[in-house]
């Protein structure tokens, strides 16, 4: 099957820190299918980062972002350049989470009230609050959101503690924005990956581990919806390369592709 054309099609994705991101492959991948993007970052850090990054990809006219997703202003910001500069948007790639690294081992039980609140803010409610600016440039576009899930929104994993109440809490979001964006003509889609090594994965108590664990596993045959309201919205799980292509093919609809790449 032919890959989607994005040719003409405006994105935003959210979460590049380094090469190794799902963000950047799914950015990566975009952009090979004609999209033209803006992407993300949290402070001078990643902004150097990210314009090598970009560079070096060849990426057409993009936009880079300053964007704290704890941050109200930022985030109006970062839409108004994005409604300033390209119109409108086609789709949106929420690609981040973070919770305190001493909340990400140990016992659940000795998370702190700020560290759990820290960790739904910017992993789950982000997705709420870029959704309100995101919809009104996506309405009657055929447009898109997705963001990134994992198997501990379901199930217990160990150390994953309170990032696996931000992925349920993030899903429960998922669901409800389809139901909401769907009669407006805007998919909400969730991907759900298994253990990759990126910056943020690395900072579970017992990661390493686990990606030894999960290194010789294949696609696992899920596919399943998780609102049956006509909006499709997926969990998966998958292998790095696999991932971003559903993720793109997510854009646009394409529930066959999911299993097919």
């Amino acid at each position: 099957m032919d890959a989607p054309d994005l040719t003409g099609k405006n994105a935003m994705v959210l979460g590049i820190a380094n090469h190794r991101s799902i963000a950047w492959g799914i950015a990566k991948e975009l952009a090979a299918r004609g999209a033209r993007l803006a992407l993300t970052y949290q402070g001078e850090r990643f902004k150097g980062t990210l314009e090598k990054l970009a560079g070096e990809a060849g990426f057409v006219n993009p936009l880079l972002l300053p964007l704290d997703v704890t941050d109200d202003a930022q985030i109006d910001e970062a839409f108004a350049v994005v409604r300033r500069e390209m119109g409108g948007l086609d789709a949106l790639a929420h690609c981040i989470a973070f919770a305190q690294r001493e909340d990400l081992e140990g016992d659940f039980r000795d998370t702190s009230r700020e560290g759990f609140r820290l960790a739904l803010e910017v992993s789950a409610y982000s997705l709420l609050a870029l959704a309100r600016r995101a919809a009104p440039l996506m309405e009657g576009r055929n447009a898109a959101m997705i963001a990134l899930s994992y198997l501990a929104a379901e199930r217990a994993v160990p150390n994953y503690n309170v990032m696996g109440t931000a992925k349920a809490a993030l899903e429960q979001i998922i669901r409800q924005l389809a139901l909401e964006l769907g009669p407006k003509g805007i998919r909400v889609n969730c991907v759900s990956a298994g253990p990759i090594a990126t910056l943020s994965a690395r900072g579970i108590g017992g990661f390493t581990t686990m990606l030894g664990q999960n290194a010789e596993k294949t696609l696992r045959d899920v596919y399943k919806p998780l609102t049956d309201i006509g909006v499709p919205m997926v969990v998966v799980d998958l292998p790095t390369a696999q991932l971003v292509k559903v993720a793109a093919n997510a854009f646009l609809g394409d529930r066959r592709n999911a299993i097919e790449v």
